[in-house]
């Protein structure tokens, strides 16, 4: 049986992580698509631990730490992104790997991005590379996904919606299912 690890980025507390009108909070996007996660893996076989805290920050080091400990099968962090502080036409879906990914990691955060892409209609911002301390310093592949824009209006209020929130988590689940 495999385990992966869900990660919520950030946490309930962190400050900035919100739309310019305050009415969305990142983690509460990133909460609400991991837990959908978490039931769709579950239900296909698999062991899903969560490394975030719904009441409070947990610090990246121990996210870390808690998923090289339990040698889980692979990390994937959920986010929503932004474009400085103010509403903007910024738009679009894309994954990251580390600066120097496995082939597992590659692999998934393509098949994630295609999935999203293709489930969600938005615009393909593509794979990148990025030197994030949870993709660079996991042992297990690894690949952080950000689902849309919350400074654009209206990736804001899709972000917002359980049917997008329900959508990403499906085309997540799909691209690690065709991954590992």
């Amino acid at each position: 049986m495999k385990k992966i690890i869900i990660d919520a980025g950030h946490g309930p507390e962190t400050s900035g992580k919100r739309s310019p009108d305050g009415a969305l909070r990142e983690f509460t996007f990133n909460v609400a698509t991991a837990i959908h996660v978490k039931k769709l893996l579950t239900a296909e076989g698999f062991t899903v631990l969560f490394s975030h805290n719904n009441s409070c920050d947990v610090a990246l080091s121990e996210r870390i730490s808690l998923a090289n400990k339990l040698k889980v099968s692979a990390f994937i962090s959920i986010h929503a992104n932004a474009f400085g502080n103010d509403w903007n036409q910024a738009q679009g879906i894309e994954t990251y790997t580390c600066l120097n990914p496995s082939e597992t990691s590659t692999r998934m955060a393509t098949f994630v991005q295609q999935a999203l892409i293709m489930r969600t209609d938005r615009k393909n911002r593509g794979v990148k590379k990025g030197d994030l301390a949870v993709l660079r310093e996991t042992t297990m592949p690894a690949i952080l996904v950000e689902c849309g824009f919350m400074t654009n209006k209206k990736e804001a209020d899709l972000l917002k919606s359980l049917g997008y929130q329900q959508q990403c988590a499906q085309a997540i689940v799909f691209g690690i299912l065709c991954s590992l």
